[in-house]
């Protein structure tokens, strides 16, 4: 009988076919560019001194207040007593300033005005009776806002600085969305908030702190730090990224500091990034007590720090008077931030608290 014909060692075969595809996809798993895509997937937000991934934090001192502490200081506190209403008569739009000057015009609360030779610039706009997630309860305002929303000329530019309800009010958004459709600037995280209030994607720039996005026009709008938090009753605790804004429009700048406890390095570190600004807002109210709110909102004596730290012209007090968040008297504020004016030996004019409607030239 002739020799049988060797038979293939299908196991052999079998286990070398195998054994490449093993190889190769090791090889592809270990690609750098996979290895970027699945840390892309896994984390949304790039990894920083002040991100995890998932979530934001403070640099150096990351925690924050908690529901305990939030009970403790409504159980214990005795607020002072607020007027439930405060004369103001809404002003018309101040208009351009002349040659390249910047105006700012204080509407309510964070909401300024800002008209520069590179556009118009709303900040953190809130024009609702109440700041909350209901409109029936929570802390409603004392006063009308000091431009009246129809008033308004042709916003081109929204700088949403985080997510807390005094600061991102949705119904002024989707109206600001529907008469002007301007671009929204703001923190990572805060995108899906615009979206929700009609804002389409590509209207929507999302910065981490110290990204900066150039307008059509030249505007320049540079993401700061800011000592915060971020939470609203839909979302994770401090899923969205809160800080501060530079901009830059010809000659003039001036820096919009959002919400932000005192910080002895941050500020410092804003002058050497982007320089001193020829003006800045920066928050001066809802600042008792003391235990509960120093990490997350700076005093009018800390205030002045942070315009002397950053190397400001002049600056404006912001974030008081407009609705009652925490335990001073509404005018606490104003004989605060006198008081350390005076104990810092500067002009009153260099940092002013001014009534709504009221406006500032650089």
């Amino acid at each position: 009988m002739p020799a049988s014909k060797p038979q293939p060692n299908l196991p052999r075969r079998r286990f070398l076919r195998i054994a490449a595809w093993a190889a190769g996809v090791m090889m592809w798993r270990k690609s750098p560019a996979l290895m970027a895509a699945e840390s892309a997937a896994s984390t949304p937000f790039p990894i920083s001194d002040h991100c995890d991934g998932h979530r934001f934090f403070n640099p150096k001192r990351p925690g924050v207040r908690g529901f305990t502490d939030l009970l403790r200081w409504k159980l214990s506190s005795t607020p002072a007593a607020w007027p439930q209403s405060v004369e103001v008569t809404p002003r018309p739009p101040a208009g351009l300033p002349a040659g390249e000057a910047l105006g700012a015009q204080w509407i309510n609360h964070a909401t300024f005005l800002l008209q520069t030779t590179a556009g118009t610039v709303l900040t953190d706009p809130v024009y609702s009776q109440r700041v909350s997630p209901v409109d029936w309860v929570g802390p409603r305002r004392v006063h009308v806002p000091g431009i009246a929303f129809n008033d308004l000329p042709r916003i081109d530019v929204v700088v949403l600085s985080h997510d807390h309800y005094d600061h991102c009010d949705l119904a002024t958004l989707g109206r600001l969305n529907t008469a002007h459709a301007p671009l929204a600037v703001t923190l990572l995280g805060n995108g899906s908030l615009l979206r929700s209030a009609g804002f389409t994607p590509d209207r929507i720039v999302e910065l981490d702190w110290w990204g900066q996005h150039t307008t059509i026009a030249g505007l320049s709008i540079q993401a700061t730090p800011a000592r915060h938090w971020s939470n609203r009753a839909t979302g994770p605790r401090n899923g969205r990224l809160w800080g501060g804004f530079f901009l830059k429009a010809g000659n003039r700048t001036a820096h919009f500091a959002g919400d932000t406890g005192y910080d002895d390095e941050m500020f410092a570190a804003i002058r050497q990034r982007c320089g001193a600004p020829d003006l800045a807002m920066i928050p001066i109210g809802a600042y008792e007590p003391r235990w509960f709110m120093a990490e997350q909102h700076c005093n009018p004596e800390e205030a002045v720090k942070i315009h002397l730290e950053l190397g400001a012209k002049r600056s404006i007090g912001m974030h008081w008077g407009t609705f009652q968040l925490t335990d001073e008297a509404r005018e606490a504020p104003l004989t605060a931030l006198t008081a350390a004016l005076t104990a810092a030996k500067l002009p009153p004019a260099s940092f002013r608290a001014i009534v709504p409607g009221e406006t500032i030239v650089v």
